[in-house]
């Protein structure tokens, strides 16, 4: 028997509602398998479901068909194979060189993080950042990658990411001491920063299931994408979905996509934002992250964004393998930054831009 023989979870034995099932099972659909190859108005015609539906079916029986060879191909991974995936793939630096000192060098890729914050408190100016950052040439200590930035409140502003374009091809200008670096600068361009940021405009929950539904076969054509923004989770489900059920379904499966999506072979740094709200606790009012908390789990790390008296601070609230610590941070015209600039304090081998002064540390705020 081939090694690619498959096997299918049939329609019957999945969490969807009992009225989907019988929906696609009058119209034919009986396994996983029969659904993955079908575009999400496909279905919606074919079995007479809502496009929340249909994105729901998709969501939940998409990654149920793989090819036996490659569900032995994960189970075959030795601790030293992973140890081995976690040394090459890399960080992707903030310019805030206190912050990423806290995350041992940036943003994980192949994790997922999680930033949480007030509005105006900088989630989407850090995220337009790393879009910047990830494409840092290698003999920089960069990737050399490309980013994918998912907007769904339309906080997205292109000139915004010029400026931190032009701001980060001088910078590595300035550090430029061999050949192979000033080559590189060459081809790092604000020109060619601006043409690896591919940008969708989700504008509401089913547009966003749609588009990682999407992603993973626009990743294996672009393995060069190191990281992935959804800039925010919070905004299309919160204002959206009405019914907390449903809600909470459709973002369990959510997140296990975005883990599955991260921790692939080549998987990218998937960034997500998040939103806080208001939460009594001990008869007190206290602003928390928004989507619950089930939804806090699904993240490898989260870091909340957050302002004491005029100074902003981000605090690393969960990680897999790092201390929480509160760092001080400002957003200036070049982009996001350290407290206190020093572009000549910056190591040669690094790009991350900021000093690294001795500051006491600050404990961290759980709010």
């Amino acid at each position: 028997m081939s090694s690619y023989v498959m096997m299918f979870r049939t329609v019957s034995s999945s969490p969807l509602a009992p009225s989907v099932k019988v929906k696609l099972i009058t119209a034919g659909f009986h396994t996983a398998a029969d659904v993955t190859d079908v575009q999400q108005l496909q279905l919606c015609k074919a079995a007479g479901l809502s496009q929340v539906e249909a994105a729901e079916v998709l969501q939940t029986l998409r990654d149920d068909s793989l090819p036996l060879q490659q569900r032995a191909a994960v189970q075959s991974l030795t601790a030293l194979d992973l140890l081995h995936q976690e040394e090459t793939r890399g960080n992707i630096v903030t310019f805030c060189s206190e912050l990423d000192a806290v995350l041992g060098g940036g943003i994980p890729v192949g994790r997922s993080t999680e930033i949480c914050g007030v509005p105006g408190i900088g989630k989407t100016q850090l995220c337009v950042q790393l879009a910047v950052d990830v494409q840092i040439p290698v003999c920089f200590g960069g990737l050399g990658g490309e980013a994918v930035f998912v907007d769904t409140e339309g906080g997205f502003v292109v000139e915004r990411l010029v400026g931190m374009a032009r701001a980060a091809v001088e910078h590595c200008t300035a550090l430029a001491e061999d050949q192979e670096q000033r080559e590189a600068l060459e081809s790092f361009t604000v020109e060619k920063i601006l043409s690896g940021v591919f940008l969708t405009r989700c504008h509401d929950h089913v547009a966003l299931l749609a588009e990682l539904h999407l992603l993973p076969d626009f990743l294996r054509k672009r393995p060069q994408v190191r990281l992935v923004v959804i800039d925010s989770v919070a905004f299309p489900f919160r204002h959206e979905l009405e019914d907390v059920s449903q809600r909470t379904r459709l973002l369990s499966g959510f997140s296990q996509q975005l883990t599955r999506l991260a921790s692939a072979q080549h998987g990218p740094a998937v960034v997500l934002t998040n939103q806080m709200t208001t939460k009594i606790l001990s008869g007190q009012s206290r602003l928390v992250p928004a989507l619950g908390e089930i939804w806090g789990h699904g993240a490898t790390q989260r870091l909340i964004m957050h302002w004491e008296g005029a100074q902003r601070f981000v605090s690393l609230y969960k990680s897999s393998s790092q201390r929480d610590a509160n760092v001080p941070y400002q957003l200036t015209a070049e982009g996001f930054r350290d407290t206190t600039v020093s572009v000549s304090s910056v190591p040669s081998h690094s790009p991350a831009a900021g000093s690294h002064s001795k500051r006491p540390r600050i404990e961290q705020q759980h709010t």
